[in-house]
């Protein structure tokens, strides 16, 4: 069967859920047999053996000039080589890093769920070597080889940073909790630094895409087309084919799947990096707000503030009214108060919307708290009340915010009332 027609029938398996597979012979103690070692050699892949069992292995190099989408990997190294010169606190930032110290690591496993239950059947990742990037996957080619598989990961792991797509939540722990089972026999699990893409990519594009997956985050940011590729929920269902057949159509195209997520994890930062480092001159304004807020976040204010005066210059709409409405709170948190109080009123005058709102409820504090001028809060408590209740508002619909707005209003009333009775 081609394997085009193959992966059409995977899919049909799919919302009948997973059948429990039968178990698989163990390897015989006196000789190892390993099925298709020609065609496995082929696809340059070795085998791993250790004591009676083995793993596979293979082993991918491309000079670091290659293009993937709009970088080459010798990109990657120019944006290690520009944090080098930032002193940004970033949880993602490579100061202090060789571009050798970073590995970009994913891997394939039986299910979506956590615990023993599951099995990581393939660990793939990337790394520079020299003048060249190397992607190595270790596969598990039966059940009762993850002794072999993890003996050869590990001895052969030596970097500081491991750069990953969600790895955080799912890829790392699997890690973990595979090795708990095995770790009498098996090098000591390392600690590393970890960089998760994913919440970076959730920051700077989960408004403008339909879905934050790796797979979109290349083709609609990257530029990154992937050509006949195996979806990804379908590897553990090629996987158990493979188990059973032994064919390696599928499992070569999952292992090349794997290839191309750690391939596009090199990108992916290297993109990310320009981002935050503001290296990329077709970065969106909507990429700058995001930045800008992001080093908000961290407390960076300097970076934040040049972000997002270079954003609002160009930026048009409620994108603009939002961009500058956080940029006042940034020279708000720098006691800037005079620059601040400038933009909250050209909000007011010009704008619209929830940053409308929240321009007047900012200036309203202000001239309530620091000048005095109660009657100035006042007008300036109705006019966001009204702002909120305008037709056109209904998105922005919140009755905590319609409750403190009234309060608001009624304290500020009485405050005049009681400086007049005096």
């Amino acid at each position: 069967m081609k394997l085009k027609n193959k992966l059409a029938v995977y899919q049909s398996y799919l919302p009948t859920g997973t059948k429990k597979q039968e178990s698989q012979p163990e390897a015989k103690q006196e000789l190892i047999n390993i099925p298709n070692l020609e065609k496995w050699h082929n696809f340059g892949v070795a085998p791993y053996i250790l004591d009676d069992q083995y793993c596979l292995i293979r082993e991918v190099r491309y000079p670091l000039e290659t293009k993937r989408g709009k970088y080459t990997f010798f990109d990657y190294l120019n944006v290690v080589n520009a944090w080098q010169n930032h002193s940004l606190l970033h949880p993602l930032s490579a100061k202090g890093y060789r571009p050798t110290d970073l590995f970009f690591f994913d891997t394939e496993t039986t299910g979506l769920g956590g615990g023993a239950g599951n099995t990581i059947f393939l660990l793939g990742y990337a790394f520079i070597d020299d003048d060249e990037v190397v992607v190595k996957q270790h596969l598990l080619p039966e059940p009762g080889g993850e002794i072999p598989l993890y003996h050869s990961f590990l001895k052969s792991v030596d970097y500081t940073t491991l750069v990953t797509y969600n790895g955080k939540a799912f890829d790392w722990p699997q890690v973990k909790t595979r090795h708990t089972l095995i770790r009498e026999h098996v090098p000591k699990l390392p600690a590393f630094g970890h960089f998760d893409l994913l919440h970076a990519s959730r920051r700077l594009w989960k408004d403008e895409l339909e879905s934050v997956k790796l797979t979109i985050v290349e083709k609609e940011v990257l530029g990154i087309e992937r050509e006949e590729d195996v979806p990804g929920h379908l590897a553990p269902i090629i996987y158990f084919d493979f188990l059973q057949s032994n064919q390696l159509d599928g499992i070569v195209k999952v292992m090349e799947h794997n290839e191309e997520d750690v391939l596009s994890l090199i990108i992916l930062y290297t993109h990310i990096s320009c981002q935050l480092l503001g290296l990329d001159v077709n970065q969106t304004n909507r990429e700058k707000l995001a930045v800008g807020k992001w080093y908000s976040a961290l407390n960076e204010r300097d970076a934040a503030i040049q972000v997002y005066e270079e954003a609002i210059t160009s930026l048009r709409g409620r994108e603009k009214w939002k961009g500058m409405y956080d940029l006042a709170i940034q020279y708000k948190k720098q006691k800037k108060r005079d620059m601040a109080e400038a933009i909250w009123q050209e909000i007011i005058e010009l704008g619209n919307g929830i940053e409308k709102i929240n321009a007047c409820i900012e200036l309203a504090k202000v001239h309530e708290h620091v000048n005095k001028d109660f009657e100035k809060a006042l007008q300036l408590s109705i006019l966001a009340l009204e702002e909120y209740e305008s037709t056109q508002l209904l998105d922005y619909k919140n009755d905590h915010l319609m409750e403190e707005l009234e309060k608001r209003i009624l304290r500020l009333e009485g405050k005049i009332r009681k400086e007049k009775s005096n």
